[in-house]
């Protein structure tokens, strides 16, 4: 049995009640986060450059266009262990397929809960180097985008298996994305998603992979992975899915920016009503104690526009000592040239602490410490992130996320309401509903079909 027939037969275990609501709190979670993307300008190059090769109205067009939103304001949700965001790619996908064979709301999640697994049993398997030069989203994505499509085309093991062949010969996504100033990032994640949807279709029509895409000589381990990890596609681990062990995002920013944030607002709530009082002017320095990826994703001294601000530990840092947790709005071109904050992001030093580093990625932690000139310092620190499993966010907060998302894009109350209260309800959907498809020209429609 080859390691693709492995994975494909570890994605096919039974899914339970349980399982199908956590898919749906994801999928709430991406919601907010792709309408907030879709009402932006950034979205419109994508809308308009996807449209060269089809029709506003081609689901192919529809799937390239909702795989581009869910990381262009960093809210996706992460796997820390995997380092992937499974959202952005394997929503848009559930969607994209259920709305072309009329999947019921029931199927959707299943195809999501089985999509994440395989997503993020790729993502545990190819080692600490691919991640150096790889975005784990997009190599490790195809293979999750190819599972959720076989599972709503109701594909047997055997051709699953071929879909995840089929989808790894195709797999790219290279980090040289987040080094230079470019738009290429959601890009990857637009032919991450149509490539496994394809590769699934394939499948069913009959066309074979390489049988040994994975592990053979020349597959996608011996090519992109030096240290892979193999035995992680079908290992047994504490969460019966994976689904359960993803994080989700409160704040617009990249996830190695949110121990800091969130250490940030930490020791601002301990200054209380004092905090707007504090003589930010004689501040000696900011000092940031965190492991060596969020420095080296998030070291951002000035960021010149909000895609940089988001991947900025400065920046985060300085928003959220003065106004506390930031809103999407924090990252934009006012913040970042907001006199207060411009002074504190220039006092922030980064230290690789090895304690976090030891940790990391299994935890993702940070230190945040404030010296002043006169002697004072406070301190605080968080050794797991907002959102994630050791410290979750309510129902209730994830659907108020969602809800200021969609009101920040423009959608009115009943609006709001309807949506979430529909995506909310596929867990009893058992007759295919469907679910409305996003777009800039039609922000808010949320009638129940596409």
């Amino acid at each position: 049995m080859t390691l693709a027939d492995r994975l494909a037969q570890h994605c096919a275990r039974p899914i339970r009640a349980g399982d199908r609501k956590r898919a749906s709190l994801h999928l709430v979670a991406w919601t907010g986060a792709a309408a907030l993307a879709a009402s932006a300008p950034s979205a419109q190059p994508f809308w308009q450059g996807l449209k060269a090769l089809s029709l506003p109205d081609d689901p192919w067009h529809t799937l390239l266009f909702e795989a581009s939103l869910g990381s262009l304001f960093e809210m996706d949700d992460t796997h820390r262990q995997a380092l992937v965001h499974p959202a952005p790619v394997i929503v848009p996908v559930a969607l994209a397929v259920a709305r072309q064979n009329g999947a019921s709301g029931q199927a959707i999640l299943d195809a999501m809960v089985r999509g994440y697994e395989a997503m993020i049993r790729m993502g545990m398997s190819v080692g600490p180097t691919h991640y150096r030069y790889w975005h784990n989203t997009s190599t490790c994505g195809t293979v999750g985008a190819a599972v959720t499509a076989a599972h709503l085309l109701c594909l047997s093991a055997e051709q699953t298996a071929h879909a995840i062949r089929l989808a790894l010969v195709q797999t790219s996504g290279l980090w040289q994305t987040r080094l230079d100033p470019c738009d290429a990032k959601p890009w990857h994640l637009s032919r991450t998603a149509q490539t496994g949807v394809q590769a699934a279709y394939l499948a069913q029509a009959g066309l074979r992979g390489p049988a040994f895409a994975l592990e053979g000589k020349k597959g996608f381990f011996a090519a992109t992975c030096p240290d892979a990890r193999p035995e992680m596609l079908a290992a047994v681990l504490d969460a019966d899915w994976q689904i359960h062990a993803t994080s989700f995002k409160p704040w617009a920013a990249c996830r190695h920016a949110h121990p800091a944030i969130h250490a940030a607002v930490g020791l601002r709530d301990t200054w209380s009503s004092q905090a707007d009082a504090l003589p930010w002017a004689e501040v000696q320095h900011i000092e940031i104690r965190t492991y060596d990826d969020a420095i080296a994703f998030c070291d951002r001294p000035d960021p010149s526009d909000a895609a940089q601000a988001r991947f900025s530990l400065q920046h985060g840092v300085a928003v959220a000592l003065c106004h506390g947790a930031p809103s999407p709005a924090a990252f934009d071109a006012p913040a970042i040239a907001d006199p207060q904050i411009f002074t504190l992001r220039k006092t922030v030093r980064l230290v690789a602490d090895a304690e976090y580093c030891q940790r990391y990625p299994l935890h993702f932690g940070a230190r945040v410490t404030v010296y002043w000139h006169n002697g004072k310092c406070l301190s605080h620190a968080v050794h797991d992130t907002l959102g994630d499993p050791e410290c979750p966010l309510s129902e209730t907060v994830l659907l108020g996320i969602a809800d200021n998302a969609l009101a920040s894009a423009g959608w009115q109350e009943s609006e709001r309401h309807a949506r979430l209260a529909h995506t909310c309800a596929l867990t009893q959907d058992t007759t295919g509903t469907g679910v409305a498809a996003l777009s800039p020209l039609r922000p808010r429609d949320t009638s129940p079909s596409s």
